[in-house]
């Protein structure tokens, strides 16, 4: 299960996808060969924003790579939210727990 934050929409799930299995990509060559139903300029966008947020890295001339947070994310362990990282040990009920306290 992911915890993605408020601020993150659908194609921000496309995008790390594709940066995971490719190592790296740029906005054209994501829409072009990637699962990506968005357009060229959306998905230029929502990287920058996961750049800003550190879940991508941008490596100059439109080129991004996906780090180490991108990569817990899409292995749910790590909350967008609050920027928590999620024991792997522990469950949901748990992690829902801990947010209404």
């Amino acid at each position: 299960m992911r915890y993605a934050g408020e601020w993150m929409s659908a194609a921000d799930d496309r995008i790390l996808e594709y940066l995971s299995e490719n190592e790296s990509g740029s906005p054209t060559k994501m829409k072009r060969e990637g699962p990506i139903r968005y357009s060229r300029v959306q998905v230029h966008r929502r990287c920058k924003i996961l750049a800003e947020k550190g879940l991508i890295n941008h490596l100059g001339n439109g080129v991004y790579m996906i780090t180490e947070d991108g990569e817990a994310y899409l292995k749910g362990r790590l909350d967008t939210e609050d920027w928590q990282y999620v024991d792997e040990e522990t469950d949901e009920d748990t992690l829902n727990n801990s947010r209404e306290t």
